[in-house]
């Protein structure tokens, strides 16, 4: 039995935590000392995942020290946006870190690996959580499989064991930029898909967005130094296909209420949650420039969030498009 310490109790955080106590000593950090009491008090998190009981074995509070306390290794569940802050906090810590988020820092363009590198002692071993998995099934202790990614193929391999059991099944590989890659860019697809649905497209059209949205993932994260292979299993196509259709998925959910005409700032403020594909889109496009790659998916969701084309007028851009070699 470990120590583990899951910092942030948003609704995948709060999951972690609850099916990792059956097996670890864990302590989950919730910011906001009034969500902390209350789950304390109701042994749920009313805020974020209102629908599952927190085991009694799992401690939270909203005391950053005393989360650390005796932790061999740390859980960053902070979306993307938090996780610089939470890094500073954590910088005389030197304790090994996962993250859990996915996506791209806003105005930096950076990937949460990159973020962690600026920050933390290089010598920290550190590693990425990632893969298809909605928080609600991993508290019902549904079968879920995940990807655990670090440069350092031993951390990789240790945390990987840490994490798995009971219905989590967790692989390990060295290839850190395609997972975080997978992870990041298949929210974006998401979107793309359920404004596809939400225009009534058909099914053929979600997999045909589907199979050319995994191979612009493909195309920009072989381009960025990750494997092709990754991009194929668990944190690539494995998290896409989950994301793109699953009803549980932020991200088809704005790009289903998208197709209907609502207005972006409308949608996000009615989902109460972050959803990573809106942030991540633009540093997509940015990336596919410097790099040379073409991603016409991810330019039409681009221009959609940026309000340069409507929904339709998207699904027509894309349909126009001219034949070529299918790559």
């Amino acid at each position: 039995m470990a120590a583990l310490a899951v910092l942030g109790a948003g609704a995948w955080g709060t999951a972690l935590a609850a099916v990792l106590a059956a097996r670890h000593r864990v302590t989950l950090w919730a910011r906001d000392a009034a969500q902390a009491e209350a789950m304390v008090r109701a042994r749920r998190n009313a805020r974020y995942l209102p629908e599952v009981a927190l085991p009694e074995s799992l401690a939270v509070t909203a005391e950053f020290d005393a989360a650390l306390r005796g932790a061999s290794l740390l859980f960053a569940a902070t979306p993307v946006a938090g996780l610089r802050e939470l890094c500073a906090r954590l910088a005389n810590a030197r304790v090994p870190l996962v993250w859990l988020c996915k996506g791209f820092e806003e105005r930096t363009g950076l990937l949460p690996h990159q973020i962690v590198e600026a920050v933390l002692d290089a010598a920290q071993p550190c590693g990425a959580l990632s893969g298809p998995s909605f928080a609600l099934e991993v508290a019902r202790g549904l079968p879920c499989a995940l990807t655990l990614a670090s440069r350092d193929s031993a951390f990789a391999r240790s945390a990987a064991a840490l994490v798995h059991g009971g219905r989590l099944r967790v692989y390990y590989t060295s290839d850190l930029v395609g997972v975080e890659i997978g992870g990041a860019v298949k929210n974006v697809m998401a979107i793309a898909v359920g404004i596809s649905d939400g225009l009534g497209l058909g099914q053929n059209a979600r997999a045909a967005l589907i199979t050319r949205g995994l191979a612009e993932i493909t195309r920009l994260g072989v381009a960025l130094g990750g494997g092709a292979e990754t991009l194929m299993g668990l944190a690539g196509a494995g998290d896409l296909i989950l994301t793109a259709t699953g009803d549980l998925s932020r991200n088809r959910r704005v790009g289903l209420e998208l197709a209907r005409g609502r207005p972006l700032a409308e949608i996000l403020a009615a989902l109460g949650h972050v959803a990573e594909g809106v942030r991540s889109a633009r540093e997509v496009r940015k990336l596919a420039v410097q790099q040379g790659v073409e991603m016409p998916v991810s330019d039409a969701v681009n221009a959609v969030l940026e309000g340069r084309l409507t929904a339709p007028q998207a699904a027509a851009q894309l349909l126009a498009r001219d034949p070529k070699e299918e790559s």
